[in-house]
């Protein structure tokens, strides 16, 4: 029944559009140059005086897709929206003459109009546009939804996010908010003297993370080719490349599963400095997200669901050996400790390596309780490949992660610069690895450029839609993703 109720409703629709056709009218527009966002209407609107005469009030043009709509004999109310908010027009028959009520008449939820009238306020004090002449813009042929809130409209507003903006002010605020948020990252890594870059996202050899590619094949050169799991070694060959200062914003692809904190399709910063070290990054990382944070507004001091986030600088650096230490009640350095303390919580210890027990052990003891922002700084050697070892202490590796209420958001190393040392970890990684995951090859052209030699640098990647989700108050990756992959289904 609703779908025969949503095509009868279409059939009505297109009779309207055949009316506007018959008065002469495009009902798909044109060009409507000199309107004035609704946002910058209001932020220059003349102050309510009670009395005012509204129709001496400023000419404005504005345009904005139909949300609500009551009349009143020879006067209707509209509310219209843009990307910038929402403003009552009122259209008089008088005031916009014979045609201009005829269109006024043929007019539905979701069309999409430009308004030629007087800035002024009614009598209630509302703030309103008082139409001269009405231009008819784009038909909506389908309805809005009635009602888009609620748990059993949030899979449609994920496969219909068209719809979810144009309804759903929240909703567009988040994305609006995203988009400030990279848009500060590009203004503090331009300030910091770093150029943007782009490199492959088709590559012959998946590398820069451990993670399952998606894979494709070439035609033309009859090979198979992987997604980028991570940018991180044609960035890296930007540095022996004498490129000092890099930084790429794109979309890396992951092979594995579906859930609140991860989407397949994921939006990647990274950023590479010469010269520079983790503690760089660390300071680095404090910059990108307060000025992030200034971009959006509101404070240091946000809301994340129930919970509530301190983000004034500097934050804390703690090194991993006594977290672990505190939240584990062990002596990290005690392996037979460490393996009974994990069997304890529950995870499986045979024929690991140590530290790849104990950092299992860490994910499920030490992270949950990580309310952040923290710096966790100082990890096992054995578990960071692509890192430079202390030099007091080969086996901690100069890597950090940046932890906020259990989740990670940022990882960051002293980049290994060791060309022989870097093969030699490869080869060790290599031999851990199924065919069909990542980095199941050499990649030779990586170790050469190495021994071309690579300056000393410090390496940064921050996931952007985690760290979205965390400022922008939402609580599944999905609500900061604007079209996050779904299961085929009914549209």
């Amino acid at each position: 029944m609703a779908d025969e109720s949503r095509e009868s409703l279409e059939d009505v629709r297109m009779e309207k559009l055949r009316q506007l056709a018959e008065l002469g009218i495009d009902p798909w527009g044109h060009r409507f140059d000199g309107h004035r966002s609704i946002a910058d209407l209001r932020a220059s609107a003349p102050p309510n005086e009670p009395g005012a005469d509204p129709i001496a009030g400023p000419t404005v043009r504005v345009a904005g897709r139909i949300m609500l709509r009551r009349g009143q004999g020879k006067v209707n109310f509209l509310q219209i929206g843009d990307w910038s908010g929402r403003l009552q027009v009122m259209v008089g028959q008088k005031q916009v003459g014979e045609t201009g009520w005829k269109v006024a008449e043929l007019l539905d939820l979701g069309d999409i109009i430009g308004v030629d009238g007087r800035l002024g306020y009614t009598r209630t004090g509302e703030l309103t546009v008082f139409a001269e002449s009405l231009t008819f813009l784009t038909k909506s042929l389908l309805p809005p939804p009635e009602k888009w809130h609620g748990l059993t409209d949030q899979e449609q507003r994920y496969r219909q996010r068209y719809v979810d903006l144009f309804s759903n002010e929240e909703s567009l605020g988040v994305f609006l908010g995203r988009s400030k948020v990279i848009a500060s990252f590009r203004r503090t890594m331009a300030e910091k003297g770093f150029a943007e870059v782009e490199t492959p996202t088709m590559q012959s050899i998946a590398g820069g993370a451990a993670a399952r590619p998606f894979i494709t094949h070439h035609n033309a050169l009859d090979i198979d080719l992987f997604l980028r799991i991570a940018p991180e070694l044609y960035l890296k060959r930007l540095l022996v490349g004498g490129m000092e200062r890099v930084f790429e914003i794109g979309r890396v692809y992951r092979n594995e599963g579906l859930s609140p904190r991860h989407n397949p399709e994921f939006t990647m910063f990274e950023a590479y400095q010469a010269y520079g070290d983790y503690h760089s990054m660390m300071d680095l990382t404090e910059s990108l997200i307060c000025g992030a944070i200034e971009s959006i507004g509101g404070g240091y001091v946000r809301k994340w669901g129930e919970a509530t986030i301190d983000f004034t600088p500097p934050w804390p650096r703690r090194t991993y050996a006594e977290l672990l230490a505190e939240h584990a009640g062990i002596d990290p350095s005690d392996p037979s400790a460490v393996k009974a303390r994990a069997e304890e919580a529950g995870v499986h210890t045979a024929g690991k390596d140590p530290d790849v027990v104990m950092s299992e052990l860490f994910e499920a003891v030490v992270e949950d309780r990580l309310d952040g922002p923290i710096f966790v700084i100082d990890y096992p050697a054995a578990i960071c490949p692509l890192t430079k070892r202390k030099t007091s202490n080969p086996a901690v590796a100069e890597r950090f992660e940046l932890y906020i209420r259990g989740i990670e958001l940022a990882n960051a190393y002293t980049e290994l610069n060791d060309p022989h040392l870097q093969e030699e970890l490869f080869r060790k990684q290599l031999a851990g690895q199924k065919e069909e995951d990542s980095m199941a090859k050499m990649d030779d052209d990586f170790v050469r450029a190495l021994k071309h030699g690579m300056p000393p640098a410090g390496g940064l990647g921050i996931g952007i839609d985690r760290l979205c989700m965390v400022l922008l108050d939402r609580t599944t990756i999905r609500d900061v993703i604007l079209f996050p992959l779904m299961r085929p289904g009914q549209q």
